[in-house]
């Protein structure tokens, strides 16, 4: 079986053209070229909050913060926070859907609407990152761009016009951040436990082993089908409930056929387990939760960190998948956005529960953000701690 640690800030996998894939790096967000400006004098008012410089200031400093923006195949994400002891606290987010990976199943392209979607909410997070403190950011994409044709001509034009260098990173490098990310949400147990990621274009499965700070990692696959990806790849069947249902079979029957070598792999380590845990991480099991719940409106504080019994996720994604769009869009946090995508992922997860049959759901609204800040956060104070050293053995001398 596949084996490696995360998080291992000099780990290197293998390169995709369009960019560096599996390392954690000082990703400025680099600003597009303007004409210079004056700077305002003293007393002008002017915040270094919301300074659009990168000063080089000592990493000890509270003030500092760091930037996670992940560009996937249906959303684009931001996150920017400041350590606060061991954890962070987040002083600004922005998420939007873009579906930048609409469409690419049948043309293995980013058409033009997708791009212009995704550069929009570019631009919106290169103002952001102009305005906080930031010291260190990564911008990564994922499964659309590694897939496109044009991923790489994508990715120069969204550094020529927003200043931000998006990172194509492997799907290892993804399953790596995600478990980063939220492993801290598993609950507590003995024995191997199962990751997933549900994204727009690829799903991940990651076998971990729990203890100490990050968990082992043992095995792990990713198949490029997500929720976009797969809903564009087993069409609609036609407008009777048992069409639907018949799609919805159809959909789990690919995910399940996909995993098939992981399947195989993880018998052993799934039949020896005396308590199956099962951790999920996507914008799938955190909208499921909330209709859970009864939610009139997604609340993250109930559902990150929830625990719901598996036969309850597959009976809501059982209805979901029954009914016409048009009802699943007046659904409270569903709504359209969502309406047509949500069924994919409702197949996807019962799959994984197929796969990983858990009695228990832990639902965790965090991932490859948050696996990117503790990854910014740790490299940089171990840099900190070295020039410490350094100084120090110098004044010995």
């Amino acid at each position: 079986m596949a084996e490696f640690s995360p998080p291992d800030v000099h780990q290197k996998s293998g390169r995709k053209k369009g960019g560096k894939s599996g390392k954690i790096a000082d990703f400025r967000f680099k600003r597009p070229s303007r004409p210079k400006q004056a700077r305002p004098e003293k007393g002008s008012g002017a915040s270094r909050e919301n300074s659009s410089s990168f000063p080089n200031r000592h990493p000890s400093s509270k003030r500092q913060a760091y930037a996670a923006l992940d560009l996937g195949t249906n959303n684009c994400r931001l996150l920017i926070a400041r350590p606060s002891g061991e954890n962070f606290t987040v002083i600004d987010a922005f998420s939007r859907v873009v579906r930048l990976g609409e469409g690419l199943a049948q043309s293995g392209r980013l058409s033009d609407q997708s791009m212009d979607r995704a550069l929009a909410a570019l631009t919106v997070c290169a103002e952001k990152l102009r305005r906080r403190n930031v010291r260190l950011a990564r911008s990564v994409a994922t499964e659309a761009c590694r897939r496109a044709t044009n991923g790489a001509e994508f990715i120069e034009r969204v550094k020529n016009e927003t200043g931000i260098a998006l990172d194509i990173i492997s799907a290892q490098e993804e399953a790596r951040l995600a478990v980063l990310g939220c492993h801290i949400l598993l609950e507590s147990g003995e024995g191997p436990a199962v990751i997933f990621d549900i994204g727009g274009g690829s799903t991940e499965l990651v076998l971990i082993e729990p203890g100490g700070p990050v968990p082992r990692i043992l095995d792990w696959q990713s198949v490029p089908y997500g929720v976009v990806s797969l809903s564009d790849t087993v069409p609609r069947m036609g407008p009777t409930q048992e069409d639907r249902r018949a799609r919805y079979r159809e959909m789990q029957r690919v995910l399940l056929e996909s995993f098939a070598p992981f399947i195989e792999r993880i018998a052993g380590n799934r039949d020896a387990a005396s308590h199956i845990r099962l951790l999920g991480t996507s914008g799938t099991v955190t909208t499921l939760a909330s209709v859970h719940l009864g939610l009139p409106q997604y609340d993250r504080k109930a559902v990150d960190g929830l625990i719901v019994p598996s036969a309850s996720m597959r009976e809501i994604s059982s209805e979901l998948a029954a009914m016409p769009m048009s009802e699943r869009g007046t659904l409270p946090c569903i709504g359209p956005d969502r309406a047509e995508l949500v069924v994919a992922g409702c197949a996807i997860l019962e799959a994984i529960l197929d796969i990983w049959p858990a009695p228990e759901l832990a639902v965790a609204d965090r991932g490859i953000r948050e696996g990117i800040l503790r990854s910014l956060i740790a490299a940089d104070h171990e840099g900190e701690q070295a020039q410490r050293a350094l100084r120090e053995l110098k004044q010995d001398r």
